[in-house]
């Protein structure tokens, strides 16, 4: 009898604190569509976009008619000269990739533009959202915008040390 006691006194402490316990979610697309500025942000990186878009395509064009071009010449040029518009050719290719690359690759140009233009964007709504869960005293602000998401957590509620520990990585 006394264990089902015990049982039953730690179930309803486990339940209170899940009680107790606040949550809130968000759809952060949906803030970012009704923000002015995020709007202005986002035209002004698909200006920039569409600008070095247009730009490696006049590369890789130009590179299309020399070879073009080369077709039609390669019969009359000698092993050198071909050699020569071959190697042209692949250079002003490799150029372009190149480009590309260096303009919508990983951390790339668009990728610190869309930093420099967005980040102070999401930086307000985080502080927005940290003075929210402090105002109504949430513990978790999920962001269902990209599949559920933990947008902010009480960092009370925290237990990485005490992993930590657990590993032996952290006394």
């Amino acid at each position: 009898m006394k264990r089902v006691l015990l049982m039953l006194a730690l179930l309803a402490g486990t339940f209170s604190m899940v009680q107790a316990q606040r949550y809130a979610v968000i759809d952060s697309h949906y803030i970012l569509e009704h923000m002015p500025e995020y709007q202005t942000a986002q035209k002004k990186l698909d200006a920039i976009a569409k600008q070095w878009q247009q730009e490696i395509q006049a590369k890789l064009q130009h590179a299309n008619q020399l070879y073009q071009q080369y077709n039609a010449e390669k019969v009359m040029l000698t092993d050198t000269l071909r050699k020569k518009r071959q190697d042209e050719i692949m250079n002003m290719e490799k150029d372009a990739r190149d480009l590309q690359q260096q303009r919508f690759g990983y951390q790339g140009d668009l990728f610190k533009e869309r930093e420099e233009l967005i980040k102070p964007i999401q930086d307000r709504i985080y502080a927005a959202v940290q003075k929210l869960a402090a105002q109504n005293m949430y513990d978790f602000v999920l962001d269902k915008a990209g599949g559920i998401t933990v947008f902010y957590a009480d960092p009370k509620l925290d237990k990485s040390d005490e992993v930590l520990k657990i590993l032996g990585i952290k006394n």
